[in-house]
């Protein structure tokens, strides 16, 4: 259980029916990847991982990039341990078009 950090400005999606809904706004029309940003305990990550697309994540805070890593073996090589403020997106994109949730 990672637990919110207020010095980050977390706060955990924690309504299945919610992050469901979110992922189910994807038209996966243009773009094969997709990228989370801050995706906590992947409340939403793991409908994002049921669709047919590439689900990369952005986490800072290194608890919830632990949990992500031992709950989510799909997420494997797709999880950015940074800051998404100070990431260059380009690292992982190269141009490509994305979506971001």
């Amino acid at each position: 259980m990672v637990r919110p950090k207020k010095h980050l400005g977390q706060h955990f999606l924690k309504d299945e029916s919610i992050a469901k809904a979110i992922a189910d706004t994807l038209n996966l029309q243009g773009y094969d990847d997709v990228l989370e940003i801050g995706p906590g305990m992947g409340v939403l990550t793991k409908y994002l991982l049921e669709k047919p697309i590439n689900t990369y994540v952005i986490e800072i805070d290194t608890e919830s990039v632990t949990y992500l890593d031992e709950n989510y073996p799909k997420l494997k090589d797709k999880i950015i341990s940074k800051d998404f403020l100070k990431y260059n997106i380009n690292e992982v994109f190269e141009g490509k078009q994305f979506a971001i949730i």
